[in-house]
């Protein structure tokens, strides 16, 4: 049976049912020309949710996306050191001793998996100080994903490549030139480095790297452009500045700009945030009514789940698999 033959006749009820109909209302968004915009927080890069995401962006599902600067780069991180990764299955159980062990051994943890930081962040960090102080010495700017885009189309890093390249969801989106915003690019590990290539004075200044409000402005340009047709729907995993960030770009269009744009025409989110009024994260969709995100009668869905488990399945049903 298909994945998504599976799914229909499996998921009938509660956040199951909640899934086959998200999914059916982002193919129906599509099939009228809308566009869909994704973001990503939490550690789904270190997840792997490339091995799916990637081909989305590639069958044009996905056409852009605001990640959390950790995702950002630890997709990167895990294409060229995948191998060196150490799984803990029982990092529940690990002591503080034990917590000690893993980082004077150069490993940083994230959940259940460990990720070596002489392997994956130090490689990188090498490879992409070269194009920082390259647009630096050309007094040129650019914004945190462009210089990812760099890395990969210069081929500094090939020879490094642990997974095959079509698993990378960073190098599916630079294959097909998609924007990826990454507000808040500072607290993510090379956003560290950056900073601290800057204080050593190997990098003159900070306006190398294009930050925040200008990340909103080109954002606003990019909706401008693609709503002149149909909507942009918003599909989001996780909550936080990834999602918060990016949604706001229609009030402030309409509110702030004083221009009239369409509102978004789709909003899936899946997130295990407990519900909660004053929290962004556990807030219900209908909440972004009052704040001129969505309309009434925009499709809307909250899936109280683990995104690990089930972006993987609405996005095998949305590419018919």
């Amino acid at each position: 049976m298909a994945i998504k033959e599976f799914i229909k006749h499996h998921y009938r009820h509660f956040n199951a049912a909640v899934v086959v109909d998200a999914a059916e209302a982002y193919n129906q968004h599509l099939a009228k020309g809308g566009k869909m915009f994704l973001t990503l927080a939490g550690a789904m890069s270190t997840a792997e949710l490339g091995l799916s995401l990637a081909e989305m962006i590639r069958k044009d599902k996905v056409h852009g996306i605001c990640c959390t600067g950790a995702n950002l780069e630890e997709d990167i991180f895990n294409l060229v050191a995948h191998d060196h990764y150490k799984r803990v299955p029982n990092y529940r159980n690990l002591t503080d001793k034990e917590e000690l062990e893993l980082r004077d051994h150069g490993w940083n943890r994230v959940t259940d998996t460990c990720i070596p930081e002489e392997e994956a962040m130090r490689r990188i960090e090498r490879q992409v100080l070269k194009y920082w102080q390259k647009a630096d010495k050309e007094g040129k700017r650019y914004f945190p994903y462009e210089y990812m885009y760099q890395l990969l189309r210069g081929g500094d890093i090939k020879q490094y490549y642990q997974i095959d390249p079509k698993d990378s969801w960073v190098m599916a989106a630079c294959e097909k030139n998609i924007p990826i915003w990454t507000p808040g690019w500072e607290d993510s590990t090379l956003g560290n480095i950056f900073v601290a290539n800057v204080i050593r004075k190997d990098v003159s200044s900070y306006s190398v790297v294009k930050h925040g409000v200008e990340q909103m402005a080109s954002l606003i340009d990019w909706y401008k452009e693609n709503t002149k047709k149909e909507s942009v729907g918003f599909f989001q995993i996780a909550g936080g500045i990834a999602g918060d960030f990016p949604i706001c770009v229609v009030p402030l269009i309409i509110q702030d700009l004083r221009e009239q744009c369409k509102l978004w025409g789709y909003f899936c989110q899946i997130s295990d945030s407990t519900t909660s009024y004053g929290s962004y994260s556990g807030a219900v969709p209908n909440e972004k009514i009052t704040w001129g995100k969505l309309d009434v009668n925009t499709p809307r869905f909250v899936i109280e789940s683990d995104a690990s488990i089930v972006a993987p399945l609405i996005f095998a049903y949305v590419l018919g698999q």
